[in-house]
């Protein structure tokens, strides 16, 4: 599903990312760890075609991300990549039912079947009854849940996760690590975590360590 050969990064004179080669097959929730300055969330967002690398290629689902020009990338990222972040980025302004909609309607999919979409994924993650809340009356947990909604409701290839449980207690942690689980089994996504938390990435189908901008292993 992704396959990242040679990838490279610099900014100024600092080599963040060295020759890094990547692949994740289908349906595979795979976690990078290391410390702060490996150079996991530089690999991440490139992977996730948010940053170009300065040499080498990313391929997803057969599509060379980086070959295509910006309105087609843009379209690209928005129907087939789904992001969570550490901070959700969600928008103070809506509600979680129409913070999840936003890229449905972006994809220009009608705003009935747009709502109704992420109405039915809320629902799933346990939100049914938070739906017409702001993301200011929601839980960091549910956050964190409305933005994972918010990441699937276009049904992408690929979820890229950084952080996303960076600032939660430990038991919800566990529980938002075990929902990409379960999103993988049920929608058939490939996953790619960076995080610092060694036990919730053991979790994972396969754990890979970033050093100094390489992998470890």
């Amino acid at each position: 599903m992704i396959s990242a050969t040679s990838i490279t990064k610099s900014f100024g004179q600092v080599e963040v990312l060295k020759g890094i080669d990547f692949q994740a097959a289908d349906k595979e929730v795979i976690s990078i760890v290391g410390a702060s300055g490996a150079g996991k969330s530089t690999l991440l967002q490139i992977l996730g075609s948010l940053s170009r690398p300065d040499t080498g290629k990313v391929v997803i689902d057969g599509t060379d991300i980086f070959s295509l020009t910006a309105d087609r990338l843009a379209d690209f990222r928005n129907r087939r990549i789904g992001f969570v972040f550490q901070f959700h980025h969600l928008l103070p302004e809506f509600t979680a039912l129409e913070n999840v909609m936003i890229p449905a309607l972006i994809a220009r999919t009608g705003a009935s079947e747009a709502r109704k979409r992420a109405t039915e994924i809320l629902v799933d993650l346990g939100l049914g009854a938070r739906i017409t809340h702001k993301p200011s009356e929601l839980s960091g947990g549910e956050q964190q849940r409305v933005a994972i909604a918010r990441a699937v409701i276009n049904s992408p290839s690929v979820i890229f996760a950084d952080e996303p449980s960076g600032n939660l207690d430990s038991n919800t942690k566990k529980d938002i690590h075990q929902l990409f689980f379960d999103l993988r089994d049920r929608f058939g996504q490939t996953v790619v975590i960076v995080t610092h938390d060694r036990d919730l990435a053991a979790m994972s189908d396969r754990m890979m360590e970033m050093k100094d901008g390489l992998f470890c292993n």
